[in-house]
């Protein structure tokens, strides 16, 4: 017993300690850390160079935790009212986005020969943008006051709001629930959702107070068993586990968001990097290679339908041709979305391993990628502008 103990917490160790390198190396690079934890995961899972077998029980745990403390920490970003009002200005752009972006993961998925679970996974996969790595460059570039950065949140609430649907669905597809069972999982997470989008708009304040405290210890406590239990509750409900900690973080408002976001970052970022890693885990090297070039064709596609969306978006809002590429490029990125997604699909077993290390290299080549385009965006459409003339 004292042996395999000594075996745990030397491999945690490791592991953490690892992570810290991988965090400081990303950070140095300026990128998102989100690739590096998916490679150092395949090192030490199955098929890498040496398997961590001590820490799967800590791990699956954890990491279910990581994925409950980022829906959690995005939800406290939103109050309802900007939810509401987001959707309202971006409904017809998120449309396009869902269209434009879900559909080449449904296609290729198809061609592969995955079937319709496959290819509604796929479509997840490539659909969403990571909000955590979009908020992030938009910060680190100095553009949250940028005149375009409003389209692309509101495209960022739409997508967050599609996932509060999606996710449920996609719960009782890998679950193999009949029609009727998944049409009623839908209404049951569609209730949910609207109920608690009226208490946070009404009584949004009662929450906060609920949670707040000015003891760290009480708040930091209250916060993290609230959050489990609606978590628990939720997906107990059939609803996503990370659906109902994104729906408390909207019902909780004002200071003790901002609060609650400050003190639960560390946390977030340490349970969050342990999922990416556990994913990582989890796939086979040996299975990535053969779907490399369908990563590629989808990172290429994707790419260029992101960049229409937030072009699209940002030129129904009047932003000009240089705001408008700065918008496309900021939502390239995926990220803990699509491997949520792919997470639950895996863990399902309904879908195949190679539709996980298709997964895998996809979010590696766009969370890498999303943030050297947005960066280039700017540099590339005045050195366009200059050699092309066109109006702004």
């Amino acid at each position: 017993m004292g042996s395999h103990s000594a075996l745990v917490l030397i491999e945690l160790g490791a592991v953490f300690f690892g992570l810290g390198i991988l965090a400081r190396l990303a950070g140095r690079i300026g990128l998102s850390p989100i690739p590096l934890y998916l490679v150092g995961g395949l090192f030490f899972g199955h098929g890498g160079l040496i398997e961590l077998d001590g820490v799967a029980e800590f791990s699956e745990i954890a990491s279910e935790i990581g994925v409950v403390l980022l829906l959690l920490l995005l939800g406290l970003e939103y109050t309802a009212g900007e939810l509401v009002t987001g959707l309202r200005q971006s409904w017809m752009a998120g449309v396009l986005d869902i269209v434009l972006n879900f559909l080449p993961g449904v296609l290729i998925a198809l061609v592969l020969g995955w079937g319709g679970i496959g290819a509604f996974v796929l479509g997840g996969v490539t659909y969403i943008s990571s909000s955590g790595i979009v908020a992030k460059v938009l910060s680190d570039l100095g553009r949250l006051g940028n005149r375009e950065t409003p389209v692309v949140l509101s495209l960022l609430v739409f997508e967050d709001l599609a996932m509060a649907v999606y996710l449920p669905i996609l719960t009782t597809v890998l679950a193999g629930v009949s029609f009727a069972g998944g049409l009623q999982a839908v209404g049951i997470s569609l209730v949910v959702v609207t109920i608690v989008l009226v208490v946070a708009l009404r009584f949004g304040a009662t929450v906060s107070a609920v949670v707040d405290s000015k003891d760290r210890e009480v708040f930091l406590l209250t916060l993290i068993g609230g959050a489990l239990l609606v978590a628990g509750l939720a997906s107990a409900m059939q609803v996503s586990a990370a659906v109902g900690a994104f729906l408390l973080g909207i019902a909780i408002s004002g200071a003790t968001a901002t609060n609650a976001a400050r003190l639960l970052e560390p946390l977030r970022d340490l349970f969050a990097a342990v999922f990416f890693v556990v994913f990582g885990l989890n796939t086979d090297p040996a299975t990535i290679p053969p779907v490399l070039g369908y990563a590629l064709l989808l990172a290429l596609i994707t790419t260029i339908t992101k960049v229409a969306t937030g072009w699209w978006a940002a030129k129904r809002q009047g932003v000009g041709r240089l705001g408008r590429a700065r918008a496309g490029a900021a939502l390239i990125a995926r990220g803990e979305f699509s491997i949520v997604i792919a997470g639950l699909a895996v863990a399902s077993g309904a879908v195949t391993e190679e539709l996980a290390a298709l997964a895998t290299a996809y979010v590696l080549l766009m969370a890498v990628f999303g943030p050297i385009a947005a960066r280039l965006a700017e540099p590339a459409m005045n050195l366009f502008r200059r050699s092309v003339p066109l109006p702004v």
